[in-house]
């Protein structure tokens, strides 16, 4: 099954994306992720190897700001920039990137479709 992070005209889900999408996905997500695994295995006791082998990447997974949300399988970035600036660092790693030239404000549906024909043409390696 695919993920597909939807963006569309409409003010209200511009407004609520715009709203939750600015709030994680930096590299502080990684360190808080890390900090509460580890808070949760102090509280359980564990030894300093214990700690050392809960660090792996489904704890650190279970402790990111989307946990227990699919990785998106596609990243749609706007403005012309060729960066991620931070967005979803640990959940994108296998995801496809789309780039346009349309700042977000200007976000189009045919935009939208381009991008989906885009990545309906690539076919997924999934980093290998």
């Amino acid at each position: 099954m695919s993920t597909l992070l939807l963006a569309t005209a409409g003010d209200a889900v511009r407004a609520l994306l715009s709203k939750e999408l600015a709030n994680g996905a930096t590299a502080e997500e990684l360190v808080d992720a890390v900090r509460a695994l580890l808070s949760k295995e102090l509280a359980n006791g564990a030894t300093a190897e214990e700690l050392v082998d809960a660090v792996t990447v489904e704890g650190i997974s279970e402790n990111l700001y989307t946990s227990g949300q699919p990785d998106p399988d596609l990243v749609i970035r706007t403005s012309g920039e060729q960066r991620l600036s931070g967005f979803l660092l640990w959940q994108s790693a296998y995801s496809e990137m789309w780039f346009t030239e349309a700042h977000w404000p200007a976000f189009r549906h045919v935009d939208f479709l381009r991008a989906l024909r885009d990545y309906s043409a690539r076919h997924r390696s999934y980093g290998r």
